[in-house]
C-alpha cells in the first residue's frame, strides 16, 4: 500500500512550523539492490561485481569520515540507506511537511561508458520511487541523468517526468558547462514536465586551480564551481530560451552572491555585445529564476542575514536544507537564527521552496 510507513503525527512543532527540507541524501544499501532494475548487460556488471561504483579523491576527517556519527545504520549499510532512522533523525524530529532527495551518487561523473551511466540513472530512479518515495507522501525526489548523454537523459524525463513526486532533474556541478547547447535536450524535457533543475556539486567539481591537495581546500572552494555554472546558464542565453524553467543551488553556499550580482553586472554592461542574446541583467535573472539551498550555511547572525538579504535585494532566494547525513548537517532551529523576524524564517524555511515547487506540491495538497 503506498505509503505504508507513514507516521499520523510529526514533532510538536508541527503545530506551529512547517519546513521544506530540500537536501536529503538517500542512499542503497549496496550496488546489488540496483541490479534487479537493470537489463543486460549492465545487470551483470553489477551482479558479478565488476565495476566498484563511483569515488572521491580524498579522505573525510569527521570522527565518521562523511556523515554524522548517528546516521549509521545497526544494519551496517551506509549513512542514508536506513528510510527508518531517516524518518526517525528527520521527519519526525522537526516539522518537516515535505523532503526533497537528492541521493549521494551522480551517473554524470562517469567519464566513460554513457550506455551504462544512463541505465544507472534509470535503475535508480526506479530503485528509490519503490523503497523511499512509496513509503511517506512527505517525500518527493530528484531524477537522477547521465548528462553525458543528453539525448537519453531527456528520454529518462520524459519517462518520470510527470510522476507526482518527482520535483526536479538533478545535474552535477563539476564535469560540464550546461549552458552549452549540448546540454538543451535537457532543459527542453524538463520545462515541458514543470520540473526544477537543480545543481549539485559532485566529486569531479575542481577548483581554479584544478586540484587540491586537501579537502579543506575542496570544501571551502565548492562555491566556485556554482558560480561558474551560473555565468554558463547566463551567458549562453538559457534563461532566455527556457523562460518557465527554474533553478536550485543545491550545497553550494549563497554568502558569495553579492560579489557575483555586483561583478557579473558591470561587466553586462561593458561587453554586452559579446552576448546579444541576453536581454536583462544577470542579476535579475538569478534573483528572480534561481533558489540556493541554506546549507551549508555559515555561522551567521541575524543582523549578518539581514544585511546579505537587503544587498540582494530579496528574501525569496533562499531554500532550507539539512544535507542529512552527513556530518555538516543543518538543524533548522541552528543555522535559521530565531532571532530572525518570523516571517523571513518561515519564508526561508518554507515558503521559497512551496512556491519553487508548487507544480507538484500544490496538486498533492
Amino acid at each position: 500500500m503506498p505509503f505504508a510507513d507513514a507516521q499520523e503525527s510529526v514533532s510538536p512543532l508541527a503545530q506551529t512550523n512547517q519546513i521544506i527540507d530540500t537536501d536529503v541524501h538517500e542512499t542503497f544499501p549496496s550496488w546489488l539492490d540496483l541490479a534487479p532494475y537493470l537489463k543486460e548487460p549492465w545487470r551483470g556488471l553489477v551482479e558479478h561485481k565488476a565495476w566498484s561504483g563511483l569515488s572521491f579523491p580524498f579522505a573525510y576527517w569527521a570522527s565518521d569520515g562523511l556523515n554524522r556519527a548517528d546516521s549509521q545504520p545497526d544494519s551496517g549499510g551506509p549513512a542514508g540507506s536506513d528510510f527508518k532512522l531517516f524518518r526517525e533523525q528527520v521527519l519526525e524530529t522537526y516539522p518537516i511537511k515535505h523532503a526533497i532527495l537528492t541521493g549521494q551518487f551522480f551517473p554524470g561523473d562517469m567519464e566513460a561508458q554513457f550506455e551504462f551511466a544512463s541505465a544507472i540513472a534509470s535503475a535508480y530512479n526506479n530503485w528509490v520511487l519503490e523503497n523511499w518515495v512509496s513509503r511517506d507522501e512527505r517525500i518527493f525526489t530528484s531524477l537522477h541523468v547521465a548528462p553525458q548523454d543528453p539525448i537519453a537523459a531527456a528520454r529518462e524525463i520524459e519517462r518520470l517526468g510527470d510522476h507526482p513526486h518527482v520535483v526536479q532533474v538533478l545535474l552535477p556541478i563539476g564535469p560540464a558547462a550546461y549552458g552549452d547547447p549540448f546540454y538543451h535536450p535537457i532543459f527542453e524535457a524538463a520545462q515541458r514536465h514543470k520540473l526544477v533543475i537543480a545543481f549539485h556539486h559532485s566529486d569531479r567539481l575542481r577548483s581554479a586551480l584544478l586540484k587540491n591537495r586537501y579537502y579543506i581546500e575542496w570544501h571551502v572552494n565548492v562555491p566556485q564551481g556554482a558560480m561558474s555554472m551560473l555565468t554558463s546558464l547566463v551567458c549562453n542565453g538559457v534563461f532566455d530560451k527556457f523562460p518557465e524553467l527554474q533553478f536550485a543551488i543545491v550545497e553550494s553556499g549563497f554568502s558569495w552572491l553579492p560579489h557575483l550580482f555586483w561583478r557579473f553586472d558591470q561587466n553586462y554592461r561593458s561587453l554586452q555585445q559579446e552576448i546579444p542574446w541576453v536581454k536583462q541583467l544577470p542579476s535579475k535573472y538569478i534573483r528572480e529564476r534561481v533558489k540556493f539551498s541554506t546549507q551549508p550555511t555559515e555561522d551567521f547572525s541575524a543582523a549578518n542575514w539581514l544585511r546579505l538579504i537587503e544587498m540582494l535585494e530579496s528574501d525569496r532566494m533562499f531554500i532550507f536544507s539539512t544535507d542529512y547525513p552527513h556530518w555538516d548537517f543543518d538543524a533548522p532551529e541552528e543555522s535559521i537564527p530565531r532571532e530572525l523576524p518570523a516571517d523571513l524564517r518561515r519564508r526561508i524555511l518554507y515558503e521559497n521552496a512551496r512556491e519553487l515547487y508548487s507544480q507538484k506540491l500544490e496538486a498533492l495538497a
